[in-house]
């Protein structure tokens, strides 16, 4: 295992910190506490306890997420050992397990596939960066898989998967949930929500359940703007949707349960705070000179997000005896919209080809469309009963149109390329694409994929519990490419395509110590689909830059073998889990930012590994008091050096160095104090906190840093010479959380928080445009922000 001494010493002694305290800690325990623990889980397609699956595996219930005021998967996070979020806004987070990650991912990459799968229920809605930002409320559970799941969950899991499991409609009883809130971020906008949830008998075999929220999300990022005018808090918006489910079961061994999602998510801006702007910097003379503060960009054009998801799904469960039959059918609707403010990209191109300063000035719009519709259906028997016996198997199908276009509308754009560059350029390069748009393009995916199923377990002597599996898939996509404008290659309508087809295998072995105790090996493949990178945008590359990427066309298909060790003990009000991984990583699909060429590419790194420690820890060390710690220690490496032909390294993947986007080491804590307010109600105080060690947002950025960021654009006076220096290397921060609540008679309930007390600006990742030579900033965290919420349960 390729664990640095420093590393493997810094998990050990935690482990063995928390081994120490635990026995110490039971002898205070409250025997009955233990059923706070037991969560029933579905993470191998059948139901268990969270302490009897045989691998490492988290699961936050709805009482953890009212506990600790939980509104997002980032919140989450928090308390789920190994799990990294990069918040780059509502809609648009990149979620990693266990180090396993390639790079941040960006809006203008449509072929890159998953590393964790996003499960609602039974029915996949993961979609690269744009996985569906969805509301917890109303939720009975959130699980977290470590590892790859490859074997019952196919490709996009291959560091784990993640599962929204929503409550089901209850037959014969009538419930209603109400909660509402209003929060206020210190320097920033006003948010809030109002969600309801509705539980209704339909006759006695048949009952519906409806959730409904409405959040408005306050903003924090205030856009300068030409002229010396400021809008305030630009980034702010708006999520609203809800969901109806149907339960039928018109015999006693057949359950129907169809059901229709929709969400919309609406965002004026961007998380991003600016360090340069072409029209915004230090070093212009003719323009007003600008040193950005925190959390303030630039902006010639007002931006958006816009995310519109419909859902429709089916489950279908039929009793035959001795086995039980799952019908899962999915069809899903996703209409994306990224609307940037591309001025200062535009306008760098501008400058080198010797355009006006009135040309360079231009507002230009870069949007980003993408529209899917996906169906996916999978069909599965798996066993009944409690004998030593127990299997699963299984067919999957999924087909997906992926329709992703660009278009880059800049008025007044042609005449100036046709002043500069010759009369009838713009007409010339265009392509059939509209007037005034230097850069068009359209990519229409089309993929495809069937795999089969199976894993099976044996209990022996009642002890030992052995697991196999494995998963066959077969796999195609199929890309087409138009562009047109002065920035783009002019493709007409060139195809590509790619297949893939492979088998993953699982192996578990379990063995139960004593009634408390567990402990757990595994062995498991995973992988992720490869792809077909778009064309670089020659036009605007360097010779050099040029020369480096353009021979990056496809990538292959990434795949791990996992090699996992664990513990799982639980007892008189304790549950303390932990696990030591090594993840061997073959092709990893490693994200680089093509220089100058306003591109961004993916390619094969023959190898790299992630090893390191989890571990997880929950208390009643006293009546009323209850806590919880969760961390991971990584080493997370590249094992390969890539080099151009000049034997220079490319984009920072050397040997030795960090797997960006993730910590190597994060560790949370939470504690709650509960107490008697009179006769009948209860008050309760939460404190949450977290750690996150330093990151990288792309590999390169490790390579030359503190780095010198030289525009090489002369315009506004500056000379293009001046150097912007930025450390790349994103700070380790720290988060605190507090609430205070009182559960009233009636089932109401107020609480009271503060999320960020200390104000933390944490630098979540590196943004850069045309390799920092048009723009440079971060992605940022929300202020401290003040809240009050109120729930009602009728």
């Amino acid at each position: 295992m390729k664990l640095t001494a420093r590393t493997m010493s810094r998990g050990c002694s935690v482990l063995a910190l928390l081994m120490g305290f635990a026995p110490a800690v039971a002898q205070e325990a409250q025997a009955d506490s233990q059923k706070d623990n037991d969560i029933v889980v579905t993470a191998t397609k059948r139901d268990q306890s969270l302490q009897d699956v045989p691998f490492s595996i988290n699961a936050q219930s709805a009482a953890d997420i009212a506990k600790t005021g939980a509104t997002t998967l980032e919140d989450l996070s928090r308390n789920v050992a190994g799990l990294t979020i990069q918040n780059l806004g509502p809609g648009q987070s990149q979620v990693s397990i266990r180090g396993v990650s390639a790079g941040q991912i960006v809006r203008d990459q449509p072929g890159v596939k998953e590393q964790v799968g996003i499960y609602l229920d039974e029915s996949v809605i993961s979609l690269s960066l744009f996985t569906p930002d969805l509301d917890l409320f109303d939720l009975n559970r959130v699980e977290t898989l470590r590892g790859p799941q490859g074997t019952l969950f196919g490709s996009g899991s291959v560091g784990g998967t993640i599962r929204y499991i929503t409550n089901q409609p209850k037959l014969g009883k009538t419930t209603a949930d109400f909660e509402g809130g209003v929060n206020f971020i210190d320097g920033g906008s006003v948010g809030g929500d109002i969600k309801a949830a509705v539980n209704v008998p339909l006759g006695r075999t048949a009952a519906a359940r409806a959730v409904g929220y409405y959040t408005r999300y306050g903003g924090f990022i205030d856009a300068l703007r030409p002229g010396g005018a400021v809008d305030r808090n630009v980034n702010g918006g708006y999520r609203y949707g809800g969901r109806l489910a149907v339960t039928w079961e018109p015999l006693s061994n057949l359950t129907i349960t169809p059901r229709v999602i929709y969400q919309q998510i609406n965002t004026g801006g961007f998380n991003r705070e600016e360090v340069f702007n072409l029209f915004a910097n230090p070093f212009t003379t003719t323009r007003p000179a600008v040193t950005f503060a925190p959390r303030q960009q630039f902006l010639l054009l007002r931006e958006q997000f816009k995310d519109e998801t419909v859902i429709g799904d089916g489950t279908i469960k039929l009793g035959l005896g001795v086995v039980d039959l799952t019908s899962v059918t999915t069809y899903t609707y996703r209409n994306i919209l990224v609307s940037r403010d591309a001025s200062a990209l535009t306008g760098s191109v501008s400058v080198d080809l010797g355009y006006p300063a009135a040309a360079v000035a231009l507002p230009s719009n870069l949007r980003d469309t993408t529209r899917v519709n996906s169906i996916t259906q999978e069909g599965r028997l798996g066993s009944t009963g409690s004998g030593p016996f127990q299997w699963v198997f299984g067919v999957f199908y999924s087909s997906t149109d992926r329709d992703y276009a660009q278009r880059l509308p800049t008025p007044g754009y042609d005449a100036f390329t046709d002043a500069t560059l010759g009369a009838g350029t713009s007409a010339a390069v265009a392509n059939g694409f509209p007037a005034n748009s230097p850069f068009n393009s359209d990519l229409p995916y089309n993929l495809r994929q069937i795999a089969v199923f199976g894993e099976g377990n044996y209990k022996f002597l009642d002890k030992l519990t052995f697991t196999a599996g494995g998963r066959y898939y077969d796999y195609a996509e199929r890309r087409t490419i138009s562009s047109g404008g002065l920035f783009a290659n002019g493709d007409r309508g060139q195809v590509d395509r790619t297949t893939s087809n492979g088998f993953t295998p699982r192996f578990l072995l379990s063995y139960a110590a004593s009634d408390a105790v567990t402990v757990n090996a595994q062995a498991s493949r995973g992988f992720r689909l490869g792809g077909v990178n778009d064309p670089l945008n020659a036009n605007l590359c360097t010779p050099a830059d040029r020369a480096i990427f353009g021979g990056f066309q496809r990538y292959g298909d990434e795949s791990l073998w996992n090699y996992e060790a664990g513990v799982k003990a639980q007892s008189r009000g304790i549950t303390f889990n932990a696990a030591v991984f090594y993840n061997d990583i073959s092709n990893l699909q490693t994200t680089l930012d093509a220089g100058s060429c306003s591109s961004r590419i993916v390619f094969n790194v023959p190898r790299a590994h992630s090893a390191g420690v989890e571990f997880e820890l929950k208390a009643r060390p006293l009546h009323g008091v209850d806590f919880g710690v969760s961390g991971s220690v990584l080493n997370s490496e590249f094992d390969s050096t890539v080099v151009d032909g000049t034997g220079a390294v490319i984009g920072g993947i050397r040997r030795g160095n960090r797997l960006p986007t993730v910590p190597n080491f994060q560790i949370s804590g939470n504690a709650t104090y509960n107490f008697d307010i009179g006769q009948s109600s209860k008050g309760f105080l939460t404190v949450v906190g977290q750690h996150v060690g330093s990151r990288f947002t792309q590999a390169s950025d490790q390579e030359n840093t503190p780095r010198s960021f030289v525009s090489g654009l002369r315009f506004g006076g500056a000379s293009g010479t001046n150097a912007t220096v930025v450390d790349l290397r994103l700070p380790a921060y720290q988060l605190i959380n507090f609430s205070a609540g009182v559960d009233l008679p009636n089932a109401l309930s107020f609480v009271l928080y503060v999320n960020n007390i200390t104000d933390t600006n944490a630098l979540l990742s590196f943004d850069r445009e045309r390799g920092g030579r048009a723009r440079l900033g971060f992605a940022t965290n929300q202020p401290r922000t003040y809240g009050v919420t109120v729930r009602k349960s009728f």
